[in-house]
């Protein structure tokens, strides 16, 4: 059966070789190294022989090119005084810089230009970063510290001298 794969495989590349002129003594030793420092079932190396074969071809080649893909929500929409929404996926949240890093590896630069965003698009909402503006000013976040002026320390008490002499009671 591994044989009969093998065949179509050799067939498809052979075609395809003789389009693109690719190397097939190239792609005998690029699997040949793979599989001897990697474990590969049989059932798995034509697929394996065949993928090797398409890099090669595609060298040289431009990537396709990506259709810009739809927001999950017009970008008009996407801040709400309440909550912002992730044009990628539609998720719903009060910031969205972890989601973006967690589910789609991205981070804030890359978003934006992704989707063609203003440098101050607001990645929070509104109403979020106005309670936590309130609660730092509350606790005296964002000031100069007042400086401190230092009162000359009290001039102590003069003691009372212990005479010599006993007193007598």
């Amino acid at each position: 059966m591994t044989a009969k794969v093998n065949e179509q495989a050799h067939k498809k590349m052979a075609e395809q070789a003789s389009r693109s002129e690719i190397d097939l003594y190239q792609v005998v030793r690029i699997v040949g190294s793979y599989v001897r420092h990697h474990q590969v079932a049989a059932d798995q190396l034509a697929a394996l022989i065949i993928e090797v074969h398409r890099a090669l071809a595609g060298l040289g080649r431009a990537p396709p090119v990506q259709q810009r893909s739809q927001p999950a929500v017009p970008i008009r929409r996407s801040v709400q005084q309440d909550h912002v929404v992730c044009l990628e996926c539609g998720f719903r949240a009060q910031t969205l810089r972890r989601h973006l890093g967690l589910r789609h590896g991205l981070d804030v630069a890359a978003y934006r230009a992704r989707w063609k965003l203003s440098p101050d698009h607001p990645l929070t909402a509104p109403a979020y970063s106005e309670r936590r503006s309130t609660m730092a000013k509350q606790l005296g976040l964002g000031r100069r510290p007042v400086p401190v002026v230092a009162e000359p320390p009290p001039s102590p008490a003069p003691r009372r001298r212990r005479s010599r002499r006993p007193t007598e009671s």
